[in-house]
């Protein structure tokens, strides 16, 4: 039985929408001004959330990586550290878009990316937690956030099932607010890559959280697939315009994408429905239309006694159904009957079994 969780004002379990988080990461470029257009746009297109990503850079480093030189295109900086300090939001531009967000009415959290992180987060109280997929094994950096008793979203890119299993036993203990996310860490992941069944695995095999996926492929139709597959939280990268520097921009969803896959995530939960099979008042007319009924094959006297060539199935419906054509057969007409008439009971005389088995 797949568990629910609560992050904000939103439930999120089987028999709820898709909760839907609009992955900022780095795409606003340092920009305060571009990370509140990318919250006003991700809310407009109908996500639930919105997160940055937070790193405590000299901290998560060692000294080589943080020193390495970092000449490319996408490159803020220098070096990969000063690159990465170039984008990094402080206490003052979290505080800023937590404010904007709680106007705005969307969750906002981050991504913590260690302890230091971690901390700094919780000084901001925000809703959840996510982890990303590199710290699947990082149990001791699991451990300290499931401790702060909020909802944390694990994605599970570049991991075994068994990783995925430790992880889940280091923090349902603790806070069995969990939610695991299917996920290929590829950027961006060939479609062939996905493994969207292993949605339906963790359902199985991890009782108790809330099973999504965070995508990195191109496109809107994977996370409707993973949708129906069982996934009820959805992660995708997010931009304004694919075109912009950075590298997580050219497979992220512009405003007009993440509008149109909240249109088809919406529509596909309506669609599935409660999976109890019935007739709808749209149907009817038009069943009726191209249905069939049992009709007098030709003239008929009254007292004669109804044998299969004195009946053909015709449109529309309505009449006597042909399901009921054994409870016909062997009957008395009870008035004389003509070519294309409809079949009714009122017509017959009662049932006659041994004239039906004639």
């Amino acid at each position: 039985m797949a568990g629910t969780i609560r992050i904000g004002q939103h439930e999120i379990g089987d028999r709820t929408r898709c909760y839907v988080i609009a992955e900022i990461g780095h795409n606003h470029q340092g920009s305060l001004q571009k990370a509140r257009e990318l919250f006003r746009e991700a809310k407009l297109a109908g996500a639930q959330a919105v997160k940055l990503q937070k790193r405590d850079n000299r901290g998560l480093y060692t000294r080589a990586a943080y020193q390495k030189p970092y000449d490319n295109e996408n490159s803020f900086g220098p070096t990969y550290g000063e690159h990465r300090e170039f984008l990094e939001f402080g206490l003052k531009e979290y505080q800023e878009l937590q404010r904007y967000a709680r106007e705005l009415g969307i969750d906002f959290f981050a991504t913590a990316f260690d302890a230091a992180s971690a901390d700094f987060l919780e000084g901001l109280d925000v809703p959840a937690y996510k982890i990303a997929s590199g710290d699947v094994r990082s149990t001791p950096l699991l451990a300290h956030v499931a401790r702060f008793g909020k909802p944390i979203i694990l994605s599970t890119g570049g991991a075994l099932i068994d990783d995925v299993q430790r992880a889940y036993d280091t923090i349902m203990p603790i806070n069995p607010q969990l939610g695991l996310l299917q996920c290929t860490a590829g950027y961006p992941a060939a479609f062939e890559e996905l493994d969207l069944r292993v949605v339906g695995q963790y359902r199985e095999r991890f009782p108790g959280a809330v099973i999504g996926y965070s995508g990195h492929d191109n496109g809107i139709a994977m996370p409707v697939a993973a949708y129906v597959l069982g996934a009820r939280i959805v992660e995708k990268h997010f931009t304004l315009n694919r075109a912009m520097k950075g590298t997580d921009h050219a497979f992220s969803l512009e405003p007009v994408g993440l509008r149109k896959m909240m249109r088809d995530l919406e529509r596909t939960h309506a669609a599935l429905g409660d999976g109890v099979k019935k007739i709808y008042e749209s149907e009817k007319a038009p069943i009726v239309k191209m249905g069939k009924s049992l009709v007098v094959a030709r003239d008929l006297p009254s007292g004669h006694v109804l044998g299969r060539s004195d009946l053909v199935m015709k449109s529309p419906g309505g009449g006597i159904p042909p399901y009921e054509l054994d409870k016909v057969l062997g009957r008395m007409t009870l008035k004389p009957l003509y070519e294309d008439d409809f079949l009714s009971f009122d017509v017959l005389s009662k049932p006659n079994p041994e004239l039906a088995r004639s």
